[in-house]
């Protein structure tokens, strides 16, 4: 596996984790209006401007991309993996690569994490600091854990 910054000729690459991952594990713990406003929100455009900001890279097997992750400032803005590469630990090796490039300014890691995250996220030593809310169409209110993990140097663990 290589881990490798994203460019704009893999934004195909990058769609199809997005999509793939948020139409197969999401609609087991959202209604759909939920599951409709993530596909829309991780647009081609979307992905285009994160590989522009230099803060998005990839997870790929040879030539396929098997996840994606970005991150804006201190904020983790999206750790997403290939359903059929999920428990692998494909995941963790994105967060401790976001993790490492935040902890060059930053002392905390801050995300905004779905339900089917929160215990990934967890185990990994965030820990949830509020929640939040975004109301879609139809009365859905999504509702979302707010998680921060103190860095130490190179973003692995918590400072002493």
């Amino acid at each position: 596996m290589e881990y490798k910054k994203a460019s704009a000729d893999m934004a195909d690459g990058i769609f199809h984790v997005l999509q793939t991952t948020i139409k197969t594990v999401y609609p087991k713990y959202y209604p759909k209006e939920v599951v409709d406003f993530f596909c829309e929100h991780h647009s081609r455009e979307h992905i285009l401007e994160g590989v522009a900001s230099g803060n998005m890279s990839v997870l790929a097997d040879k030539d396929k991309i098997i996840g994606t992750g970005c991150f804006h400032e201190d904020h983790i803005t999206g750790v997403y993996v290939l359903p059929e590469y999920q428990k692998q630990g494909y995941g963790m090796q994105i967060i401790n690569h976001l993790e490492c490039a935040i902890s060059e300014k930053y002392k905390t890691a801050v995300l905004d994490a779905s339900l089917p995250a929160v215990c990934i996220y967890e185990r990994h030593g965030y820990k949830t600091v509020g929640h939040g809310t975004y109301c879609l169409k139809n009365d859905v209110v999504l509702v979302y854990e707010i998680m921060e993990k103190r860095l130490s140097k190179g973003g692995r663990g918590y400072e002493a």
